[in-house]
């Protein structure tokens, strides 16, 4: 049975016809076009789609849009605040092929908002351990983990 669902995207409220348990992943690239938001298992284990709702990290292709009540941010939304994480996975090599980068980088602003205020100290194991649900099959996590690092630590000396 489809349903109208009023959704909040990157800060713009709309109503959406969904059906049952479409995913989020679906309504976000075949009905709005931000196809930056991959799909790559399907069952929310390797965590390309990732995206925030409210505020949190989700995986959008094990979430079923009719379900989604808080405001959801893609890659897209996230341009702004993720320039200087995305430029830092540039500088350091943080991608090869690029399909894993925008679920990183959405999961990557989600770690930085929780380090604003957090100790220096043990932020390389928090951030790797949050970071450990985005899987990427070309790099070592080592150039994600430093660039996620370097941000925060820049953000918090401007």
């Amino acid at each position: 049975m489809t349903q109208l669902h009023r959704l909040v995207v990157n800060g713009e409220e709309i109503e959406i016809a969904v059906a049952g348990l479409v995913p989020l992943s679906t309504v976000l690239r075949e009905r709005l076009g931000l196809t930056a938001t991959k799909v790559a298992c399907g069952r929310g284990e390797c965590g390309a789609c990732t995206v925030l709702v409210g505020g949190r990290p989700r995986m959008a292709c094990a979430t079923p849009a009719a379900l989604v009540r808080e405001p959801v941010w893609t890659s897209e939304g996230l341009a702004a605040e993720s320039a200087d994480l995305r430029a830092e996975f540039a500088d350091r090599g943080a991608f090869q092929c690029g399909f894993c980068t925008p679920g990183q980088v959405v999961h990557g602003c989600a770690v930085l908002r929780m380090e604003a205020d957090r100790p220096v100290e043990g932020r390389r194991e928090r951030v790797a351990h949050a970071l450990s649900g985005n899987l990427c099959r070309c790099t070592g996590y080592q150039a994600i983990t430093d660039s996620v690092c370097r941000v925060a630590e820049t953000r918090r000396t401007s």
